[in-house]
């Protein structure tokens, strides 16, 4: 009886590509340019109210203390300048000049306070919205809870480093003209003229290398010292793409935001005008400009706001994309979600784990 020969297996199809796996706000996988602008303002849409909110908040909490504050120097200033004594008039005039100066840094103190705490929240925020998380503001809160003081130092920190070097250019500059004559004004210009290039160049080169300090900060929870390292470490190798990329952003807000604010000021004067065409303040056209001006000013507001939240959005994005493409962070992001999703408890932080930390070769 002749033998019987199985029969050869015939080639099923070719495995075909799958899509990288996407339960939130990216896929799990590095991000091409177009993947990262969208997500950068998709992040803003995807959950608007608790970012929107402690933006808003803080701008106006900001703009309370510091007009506040200046009121209350002015009440207690000018009094002063007025009834002064002729021979004691200069020194008080000179420290009353001292002190208006500190009270500017008021509200930039506040403001960097704020933008620090917004900055905080929205890097929380694409972390877990990264894994398909949408948490309230109290959640985002709690989650942040306790870098809060680190986020804050690196801006104050940022904002002393500014102060100084302005403080010490000025005192050269001061220098030169009363010790030099005109020498040393022309010495000053030339100065002048080459710490505003050089400055530029400068804080270009080190806001790049040290944009992903408050993500490090906020994200893994590292010391400042170490975000500061972490950061450097990141974008070594990445300079332009990432400077390309935040500069890029900030060009299509700042369009966006002269595209929309942009008919408020150029019909403000038109209506007040066509109101009052005698300039015989009309009370009218006075309340017509007031409420035209009030709606301009609350519309730059919630498009500071918005722009704020997109760029530090922006910071967290190109944080974890580059956590992705030399780390596999993707892999253990999707581990983390694949835990989840199948009931099982996840082990650990999967942006903090040692497993997410082991440096591997770039993906990209």
């Amino acid at each position: 009886m002749p033998s019987q020969q199985a029969p050869t297996p015939q080639p099923g199809p070719a495995p075909q590509w799958t899509k990288p796996t996407q339960v939130g706000l990216i896929p799990l996988r590095p991000l091409t340019l177009g993947a990262l602008l969208a997500a950068t303002f998709n992040a803003f849409r995807r959950n608007p109210r608790p970012t929107l909110a402690i933006a808003l908040g803080s701008q106006i909490a900001t703009w309370i203390l510091s007009a506040g504050i200046i009121a209350l120097f002015l009440w207690a200033a000018l009094p002063r300048l007025e009834n002064t004594a002729a021979e004691d008039s200069d020194v008080v005039t000179a420290g009353t000049v001292f002190a208006a100066v500190l009270i500017y840094l008021v509200p930039i103190f506040f403001s960097v306070i704020a933008a620090a705490l917004l900055q905080g929240i929205v890097v929380i925020e694409v972390s877990r919205a990264v894994l398909g998380e949408k948490l309230t503001l109290r959640q985002l809160w709690a989650t942040a809870k306790g870098r809060f003081g680190a986020l804050i130092g690196w801006s104050l920190l940022l904002m002393a480093a500014l102060l100084l070097v302005i403080a010490a250019l000025t005192a050269i500059i001061v220098l030169f003209i009363t010790t030099l004559g005109v020498v040393g004004i022309v010495l000053s210009v030339l100065l002048g003229l080459f710490a505003i290039a050089g400055g530029a160049a400068l804080a270009v080169w080190l806001g790049t290398k040290l944009s992903l300090v408050p993500s490090a900060i906020m994200i893994e929870r590292l010391p400042l010292r170490t975000a500061i390292a972490r950061s450097w470490t990141l974008i070594s190798g990445r300079f332009w793409r990432t400077f390309g990329i935040q500069i890029l952003v900030s060009s299509i807000l700042a369009l966006a935001t002269n595209l929309v604010s942009a008919p408020f000021s150029f019909f403000a004067p038109m209506i007040a005008s066509l109101l009052d065409p005698t300039a015989s303040d009309n009370p009218s056209a006075i309340i017509a400009f007031a409420v035209v001006y009030v709606v301009m000013l609350i519309l730059i507001v919630v498009l500071t706001a918005i722009s704020m939240i997109i760029q530090s959005s922006t910071s967290a994005l190109i944080y974890l994309d580059l956590r992705m493409r030399k780390e596999g962070l993707d892999l253990e992001l999707a581990r983390f979600v694949e835990e989840r999703d199948s009931g099982v408890a996840p082990s650990g932080n999967p942006y903090t784990s040692p497993a997410a930390r082991q440096p591997g070769t770039p993906l990209a």
